[in-house]
């Protein structure tokens, strides 16, 4: 099995978060699952930190047809399951009506395994601004009710990447948050942003206070599995009945590539 990894940042630009994927990823995969990293395009952000640009509506949008393009080349590459590494999960519902391979959502597989591990779940952040987006993609996927919450986690995206050689500190504060979402009624923790979650799985921090901390990478690895054996074994595919789920014609989709000039993004397979 191959699967697509979709990263929302320029992974050349992060070399001990690369490695740190890396690793998990050879930890929790089976054997035969190969996971290919992907980032974003070379320049795509002013620094090596994509949240400036996450907290705007109108610049994520820009940013999704990145993702769109990734969707489009896995599948003409031959992957079995493009999966989306990012918490906003940018074009998740155009992308799943644009190719005929599973697609997973990072944010939307952590909210689905939070349910069979507790009654409500919540979610803590370094992107502040992402609380409310969290909240509307939980009443999107239909999960609205099991929605505690999402607060800030207290600490930024550069103290992660510092943590990878010093965590004990940043841990202890990932903990004090945690206690919070825990009084808001969270029977379940989802660690938000893929690198904050990275850096926790490492270090073997999966329960606060007998609330289960949710390694939302695992589960996002398992989903991509899991739907890419119902495909193969079962023949289970997407609805393709209705104006979101329907495929357009191919040939369609690279006429309006090349109109647009996006056929030269496509990025390397």
């Amino acid at each position: 099995m191959k699967i697509w990894h979709q990263s929302f940042t320029v992974l050349e630009d992060l070399g001990p978060y690369r490695e740190a994927l890396e690793k998990h990823f050879a930890r929790v995969a089976r054997p035969d699952t190969e996971i290919v990293l992907h980032g974003m395009h070379a320049g795509t952000y002013r620094t090596n930190y994509p949240g400036t640009d996450i907290r705007h509506t109108a610049l994520q949008h820009f940013h999704s047809t990145q993702f769109m393009l990734g969707a489009i080349q896995a599948e003409r590459s031959g992957y079995d399951v493009y999966a989306i590494s990012t918490l906003p999960e940018p074009g998740l519902r155009e992308i799943r009506a644009l190719v005929d391979i599973p697609v997973v959502g990072y944010g939307e597989s952590a909210m689905l395994t939070s349910c069979m591990l507790g009654a409500r779940f919540g979610v803590l952040v370094f992107i502040d601004a992402l609380a409310d987006l969290v909240a509307k993609n939980a009443e999107g996927h239909g999960l609205a009710s099991r929605f505690a919450g999402a607060m800030p986690v207290g600490f930024t995206f550069n103290d992660v990447l510092a943590a990878f050689s010093d965590p004990a500190p940043l841990i202890e504060r990932f903990r004090a948050s945690a206690r919070k979402l825990i009084e808001r009624g969270a029977e379940v923790i989802i660690p938000g942003e893929a690198p904050m979650n990275v850096l926790l799985a490492m270090n073997g921090v999966n329960e606060v206070d007998g609330v289960p901390v949710l390694d939302s990478l695992a589960s996002w690895i398992k989903q991509a599995e899991a739907m890419a054996d119902l495909r193969k074994h079962c023949g289970i595919s997407p609805c393709r009945k209705g104006y979101f789920n329907e495929l357009p014609p191919a040939d369609r989709v690279n006429e309006i590539l090349a109109f647009y000039g996006l056929d030269r993004l496509l990025p390397a397979c």
